[in-house]
């Protein structure tokens, strides 16, 4: 093999190995989001894990703990067990609810 020759193989080689390594890493979220379910009302301040509504963009942005429209990922099944003092039923949401007052 010359030098060019070798050099080309290595690099496909290095691009094959990321681009494997890339696709591995984009299934194993979509594995872990099948035993897991969004909640409202239980994160805590600046602990929701995405946009959820008005006055959150990204992941850490709620502005209070338990904020009606703010959720986070638990195990599935677990989500209307939570406490959540601001919801209606004082136990984690499914979807956005009003916080009672």
């Amino acid at each position: 093999m010359t030098t060019r020759a070798t050099t080309s193989f290595a690099s496909t080689a290095v691009l094959a190995l990321a681009l494997g390594s890339a696709l591995a890493m984009a299934a194993a979220p979509a594995a872990a989001a099948d035993d897991k379910e969004k909640c409202f009302g239980v994160a805590m301040k600046a602990k929701n894990d995405c946009a959820a509504g008005a006055g959150t963009t990204c992941a850490g942005t709620a502005k209070m703990d338990y904020q009606a429209n703010a959720w986070k990922y638990v195990p599935a099944g677990t989500c209307e067990t939570m406490k959540s003092p601001t919801s209606p039923t004082g136990m984690g949401q499914k979807m956005a609810f009003t916080a009672k007052m």
